[in-house]
């Protein structure tokens, strides 16, 4: 049984130019070249599935996309440019408030022993090591279980590369 028909994209010559090139570009990233093809497939009048066949994506991404398109359709290409359009919402929460160089120094720190630093330990345990950090000026704060978060993200962890 067919569902309703989805809304139609209506395009200005400038952005189906734009649309074009984007989608022609060998530099263009994929994900923005695709979001491209959606929505001038979409503009020629198809389906959700069948420009989902097309690009290679499933129907629900398809329809968010054209949604979005018609979202900012009112928007004048100078207040908001076409990549601007086909990038991703902003994530929810807050920004980090460690920069990347506090995380360096805090992995650093870790990956030394204790008894460098003048810590009477074999180990360092979270609390310590989160101890030493703010001692260090690193940081005003920060809980031992952020440390332990930041130490067990991937490569920052100093057994990473040996557990693989």
């Amino acid at each position: 049984m067919r569902g309703p028909k989805p809304p139609a994209v209506n395009l200005s010559d400038a952005e189906r130019r734009g649309l074009e090139e984007l989608v022609r570009r060998h530099t263009a990233p994929q994900h923005l070249a695709k979001r491209a093809q959606v929505v001038l497939w979409a503009a020629d009048g198809a389906n959700n599935a069948q420009i989902g066949r097309r690009v290679g994506l499933d129907v629900d991404s398809v329809r968010m996309w054209r949604g979005r398109w018609l979202d900012q359709a009112t928007l004048p290409l100078a207040d908001r440019s076409l990549t601007d359009r086909l990038r991703d919402a902003p994530r929810p929460g807050c920004p980090s408030r460690l920069t990347a160089e506090q995380v360096c120094q805090i992995v650093a720190l870790a990956c030394a022993a204790p008894q460098e630093t003048g810590r009477p330990l074999s180990h360092w345990s979270g609390r310590e090591l989160a101890e030493a950090v703010k001692e260090r000026g690193i940081v005003d704060r920060i809980s031992p279980r952020h440390i332990g978060r930041l130490l067990k993200r991937g490569i920052s962890s100093p057994t990473a590369s040996a557990t693989g």
